[in-house]
């Protein structure tokens, strides 16, 4: 018998959606934005695209207005049914679009879920198994399909945020060797024709079954990490995604270009990396972390950009998004005498030069990592490394290009100190980053996202309580408790909530949709669908500020956003898309919203 308590679960659920949905979007002088880095996992809570950690790209979608719906799909049965069996907490029960089908006429069946379930349950190189693994079974026959979770698990709007062809792998339990250059069907409006290191061309899905169909006929994304807007300025791309820095309005003020900012999931911080290397000593780690002059950033780094906006007070979240945000958890970060008390009371001295030295009379040396070519990253840098090296750090820079950095190593943990943007998904689990079964290790065959390498086994625990809790009040005050651990173990320092900036020429693009989903974690993905050619040439051009090395969307590969953003996301469908106004917007794969199911016992 199903649970008397399903219909306040729905409405739970659906109440937990729109109370995420209250973004802003105020902009801030137009002059601004920044792109996230790379997915920290497209959480794929993930970690930041242009440096940004996709956390876990996570996608959820449920658009404000379809409350109803989602209390209606979840509502109390007649007694007729029966509740899952065994060790089976909840079913999210739905089924796929009779007419979907892959670009090469295959339908779009349970069979795709289940493999896509394996694939990242099972891959070794996966980059995340996240909620995933929670689930016992995918069930279902044809287009009928069950995803089965062993508890309660009120993120599932995170999960399939891209389905895998199942009838073109070889092994659903190992996908590694897979899409590395090509993704050969799509199950949206466009297909990649081709992929390489130098340009992605997307062109219609003749055999796309949606309302979403494409209006121009080819879109070509390259990769321009240097010289964007010079590119942008010149007419030779159409669109760019910019990162922000100081002078940045300028650069785009030209009659031709418009430019439009859009505050969503995206926070920038400074990520201190503890399984090893200096950072693993706690009470070096709480000094350094003390140290850190996050007005000073402010001041000379931000409000050039920004001006007047303010610090983050939170980890991991962002105050535009529901009420996840504590905004006083960091009141009191930067004290550097405590700091220099605490390495004085643990033995450590100065030695002649100023550096904090150890007993043995060694100088940590910490690699700050930022991904190059970054100018708001590399002034940063520049402007704290003699700040910190006054105060007896011995900080060096250790960057990399974008690949190398999001898809290499951070995924290895190889850096001491880091500085990039997360980019989340509407819903506030961070499990995926910041949990310890998510930190890579020889172990778990270094599947993972949690690119801190924190463990902590309390804030672990009600991380995974709080993906079971779908009462708002309760769960709010559970992420409110995680943020506390992320700062008194000196986890991160956030810097900025950051906006993203679509900035496109007037004369390519008609009418105001490249800027539309700005703030969205998805990105221009979303709506690419719905761009116009303004100057007849039949095609737009998108310059990249970073370009993957390869796009498999289980492994390494999706840990950068620009490949989500350009190769996931456009072609492979999901169960739900997200908003620039953090909500979750079911997808024309799905008929109706799910039927979520709970075992009473």
């Amino acid at each position: 018998m199903r649970s008397k308590w399903l219909r306040l679960l729905a409405a739970l659920l659906a109440f937990a959606l729109i109370a995420a949905a209250c973004g802003d979007d105020d902009d801030d002088d137009g002059t601004t934005t920044e792109q996230t880095d790379e997915t920290e996992g497209e959480d794929t809570e993930g970690e930041d695209a242009e440096g940004e950690d996709t956390e876990g790209e996570d996608e959820e979608d449920m658009e404000e207005g379809e409350e109803g719906e989602d209390e209606e799909g979840m509502e109390e049965g007649d007694g007729e049914e029966e509740a899952p069996a065994g060790d089976i907490a909840m079913t999210v029960a739905f089924d796929i679009n009779p007419d979907a089908v892959w670009s090469d006429g295959t339908p779009i069946t349970v069979a795709d879920f289940e493999c896509t379930h394996a694939a990242i349950v099972n891959t070794p190189t996966s980059i995340t198994t996240s909620g995933y693994d929670q689930m016992v079974s995918v069930t279902g026959s044809d287009k009928s399909v069950e995803l089965n979770f062993g508890t309660v698990y009120a993120p599932f709007r995170d999960l399939f945020n891209y389905l895998l062809p199942a009838h073109l792998v070889a092994d659903c339990n190992d996908v590694s060797g897979d899409f590395l250059d090509e993704i050969p069907v799509s199950g949206r409006g466009y297909q990649i024709e081709s992929w390489s290191t130098d340009q992605l061309v997307l062109v219609p899905n003749e055999s796309y079954w949606g309302d979403k169909t494409p209006n121009v006929e080819r879109v070509v994304m390259v990769p321009r990490p240097e010289n964007q807007i010079e590119a942008l300025a010149a007419g030779e791309v159409d669109m760019i995604f910019p990162q922000a820095f100081a002078g940045i309005a300028d650069a785009l003020d030209d009659p031709n270009i418009t430019n439009v900012p859009g505050y969503g999931t995206f926070y920038e911080g400074l990520y201190f990396q503890q399984l090893d290397g200096p950072f693993a000593d706690p009470i070096f780690r709480e000094a350094f972390s003390k140290s850190v002059d996050r007005a000073k950033i402010l001041e000379n780094i931000y409000d050039p950009i920004f001006p007047g906006g303010q610090l983050l007070g939170c980890g991991l979240w962002v105050p535009t998004i529901g009420d996840w945000c504590d905004q006083t958890q960091f009141d009191d970060a930067y004290d550097p005498e405590g700091a220099a008390t605490l390495l004085t009371d643990a033995g450590w001295t100065q030695n002649g030069d100023g550096m904090w030295q150890d007993g043995n009379g060694d100088v940590p040396e910490i690699r700050w990592m930022i991904n190059e070519p970054n100018p708001r990253r590399q002034d940063t840098q520049a402007l704290m490394i003699p700040e910190f090296q006054a105060a007896g750090f011995n900080v060096v820079t250790d960057n990399g290009d974008a690949a190398t950095v999001f898809q290499q190593r951070l995924p290895a943990l190889d850096y001491d100190l880091a500085m990039y943007i997360n980019v989340a998904s509407p819903d506030p689990s961070v499990t995926s980053i910041m949990s310890c079964e998510q930190v890579p290790t020889e172990e778990n065959d270094f599947q993972g996202q949690n690119s801190v390498g924190w463990c902590n086994e309390e804030a672990s625990a009600i991380m995974n309580e709080s993906d079971k809790n779908v009462d708002v009040a309760s769960r709010v005050d559970q992420i409110h408790q995680i943020g506390e651990f992320v700062a008194s173990d000196f986890v991160m320092l956030p810097l900025y909530q950051f906006p993203n900036i679509a900035a496109w020429r007037t004369d390519k693009l008609a009418g105001d949709a490249p800027g539309l989903q700005a703030a969205n974690y998805r990105s221009f993905s979303d709506n690419i669908w719905e761009w116009e050619d303004a100057d007849g040439d039949g095609e737009i051009i998108i310059g990249a500020e970073q370009w993957p090395d390869c796009i498999n969307p289980v492994t390494e590969c999706a840990n950068s956003s620009w490949m989500v953003w350009t190769a996931t996301f456009p072609v492979l469908p999901a169960m739900y898309d997200t908003t620039g106004e953090g909500t979750y917007a079911l997808t024309d794969l799905i008929v109706a919203e799910p039927e979520v199911i709970v075992n009473e016992g």
